[in-house]
């Protein structure tokens, strides 16, 4: 290289990101023709880390605060180059910056229902929504995983693979926690717990730390909120009893009346529906009955006290309903009884 050129090469004294533009995680410096100045100052801010990367390969990283770039702040960098230990010459190397900020406020949602299973609905598709927040934590691993020699990586980038690591955390969280639909839909941050700390662990392969993340909704698709809402409506909250079988029965029954009231026939045709409802009603509580529980002993009955019995007599006697005869004969019945 000639005197003239060399003087003519552009050399960079100072590193820094200013971080300008929003929504920006990772960005390189941009280098061109550029070369750095032996003994430049590299500034990282806090909230920040920089990176040196020579063929692809991380060298050294930097934390915030203000660095002097010599062989001695370059160990890495300088045994890769195998330089002198005290080269005088400018040198080049691509330097990423990332930033550490937590990034706060990230809205996530189910596209489609996650199809998980529970003891008290068998298999049960779950959509969900909420919000969380989270950081690159280690820019080596960030780098290598995601952003890689990309001049520039922001947040919407990341965050559509997050998305996919959050979903694919979620249903294998939830599926394997054994808690009920019902405790986690009214407890949400018992759901949350229970999908953080397999979130962590995932995006922590990468180099993401989760900060937060909470659960702002849950809900069931429209059919299988419809058949909850009719269960919870009911009273059933919970097994098939013959007893709670009964309840559900009667319960439709009820909802039945006013479709039979539209059919042809008007309500003459009620008397007819329910009497067949009832039927069938009471087989199928008799035949659940009878698979869950043994059904209990009918009540004895109640025998009516002689006074009452004589009273009503005399009242179909006046009311010419029996015969003189008749009446003496069971009203002398019952004196026996009475006297002894």
């Amino acid at each position: 290289m000639s005197l003239g050129s060399f003087i003519k090469k552009q050399f960079i004294d100072v590193l820094q990101w200013n971080e300008e533009t929003e929504g920006v995680l990772a960005w390189r410096f941009p280098m061109q023709d550029f070369e750095i100045q032996n003994g430049a100052i590299l500034n990282v801010r806090e909230s920040q880390v920089a990176v040196f990367v020579n063929e692809g390969k991380i060298a050294d990283v930097f934390g915030p605060g203000t660095h002097k770039l010599t062989t001695q702040t370059l160990p890495l960098l300088t045994n890769l180059k195998n330089w002198d230990k005290l080269f005088d010459s400018p040198f080049k190397s691509d330097v990423y910056y990332f930033s550490t900020r937590v990034q706060t406020g990230r809205k996530w949602g189910t596209p489609q229902p996650i199809t998980i299973r529970d003891k008290d609905f068998d298999m049960i598709r779950v959509r969900a929504f909420g919000m969380y927040s989270y950081r690159i934590a280690d820019a080596r691993t960030f780098f290598t995983e995601i952003s890689g020699t990309r001049d520039v990586y922001t947040r919407d980038e990341v965050e559509d693979q997050l998305r996919g690591i959050l979903m694919s955390s979620m249903a294998s969280s939830l599926g394997g926690a054994n808690v009920p639909f019902l405790d986690m839909a009214a407890n949400q941050a018992l759901m949350a717990q229970e999908v953080k700390d397999g979130l962590a662990q995932a995006f922590a392969r990468y180099g993401v730390g989760l900060d937060e993340f909470n659960v702002a909704s849950i809900s069931l698709p429209e059919e299988l909120q419809a058949a909850l809402d009719e269960r919870i409506s009911a009273g059933m909250k919970g097994g098939l009893g013959a007893d709670k079988m009964s309840g559900y029965t009667k319960f439709q029954v009820a909802n039945a009346i006013p479709l039979a009231a539209q059919n042809e026939g008007g309500m003459a045709g009620i008397g007819a529906g329910l009497g067949a409802g009832l039927s069938i009603g009471q087989v199928m509580a008799q035949s659940m009955g009878g698979a869950l529980q043994q059904p209990a002993p009918a009540p004895a009955p109640v025998e009516e006290p002689i006074e009452a019995r004589l009273e009503k007599l005399k009242g179909l006697l006046d009311k010419g309903l029996i015969s003189p005869a008749d009446y003496d004969g069971a009203k002398a019945e019952l004196l026996k009884k009475l006297i002894g």
